[in-house]
């Protein structure tokens, strides 16, 4: 029996189909409108800043530890996506994991091609620990592309011989923009959200020429030795699914601590449709305790 909430989703996210292919500006404007009809994450208090030259804001849940941080990466391709489509979602995470959740509006593309991003996460981190957050009481998070981005910065830091955070959550991961994993076409007619057609433009337009397998676009194909302990959760209907199960394999195989989690029946970055999907508030638990039982 199909889960009934997934379904919901399914049919909401159908009644916005168009027929021509939208523009990144159209994309923007249309994901910033999504999300500004939802209210405003309750009981947290929100605070624009510049995180080392970065502009972020904070997300600050009301009863939680005001030392502890999750550095949060936003997903949307690369292209877009802001604090902004994600206040909800870092609300509740910051909550589940008893800390402050530091979303980074990262540069995207294609105005901002790779390494920008990169560049981004990596420069936010480190104002965090020149501020005085210590690295065993800060988790690196993030969904989609933020997902990948949240593995390539933690190779970045770790090449940079920048002390490590806690932790790391990658919340459906986009990590091979060569778009070649088997779960591109195995999970075609399964996933209502995401396509090899649609990812293909952004990584075009972030890439904007570089390699689609350079490690640090691509962290599929890193060396992930040393890297902190890592939770990936991936829903089982999605084309991204081998993307989060061959990083999990690669960083195991380099002697990392991973937990996978593969949702049968989730789609896309299911963390976000609370309430519609109960599963949602499950998984957003789930990371708590993971983050929660890595904090030093």
């Amino acid at each position: 029996m199909a889960n009934a909430g997934v379904q919901a989703v399914i049919e909401m996210l159908g009644a916005g189909t168009v027929a021509e292919p939208l523009s990144i500006e159209q994309m923007r404007a249309n994901f910033e409108t999504l999300t500004a009809a939802a209210p405003p994450p309750e009981g947290a208090r929100l605070e624009a800043i510049d995180a080392g030259g970065v502009p972020a804001e904070w997300v600050r849940p009301e009863a939680t530890r005001v030392d502890h941080v999750v550095l949060y990466l936003h997903g949307g391709g690369y292209v877009l996506g802001s604090p902004r489509t994600h206040r909800l979602l870092v609300a509740r995470l910051a909550r589940a994991c008893d800390a402050q959740g530091l979303t980074v509006d990262y540069r995207l593309g294609p105005e901002h091609p790779y390494p920008a991003a990169v560049d981004d996460a990596v420069a936010s981190y480190r104002w965090l620990l020149e501020t005085g957050v210590a690295p065993g009481k800060i988790v690196i998070a993030g969904d989609s592309a933020g997902g990948g981005l949240t593995a390539a910065a933690l190779v970045a830091l770790r090449d940079a011989g920048i002390p490590l955070p806690a932790a790391a959550v990658c919340i459906s991961p986009w990590t091979d923009l060569t778009l070649t994993a088997p779960s591109m076409s195995s999970k075609a007619a399964s996933d209502p959200m995401v396509s090899r057609e649609t990812l293909a433009p952004m990584a075009e337009a972030y890439l904007h020429g570089a390699d689609p397998a350079t490690p640090l676009a691509s962290p599929v194909f890193a060396e992930l030795a040393g890297l902190p302990p890592l939770l990936i959760h991936v829903g089982g209907r999605e084309v991204l699914l081998d993307d989060a199960t061959r990083l999990a394999e690669r960083a195991r195989a380099a002697g990392v601590a991973v937990t996978l989690e593969a949702w049968d029946e989730m789609i896309h970055v299911w963390h976000a449709f609370s309430p519609i999907i109960p599963e949602a508030d499950d998984a957003v638990a789930k990371i708590g305790t993971f983050v929660r039982g890595h904090w030093s």
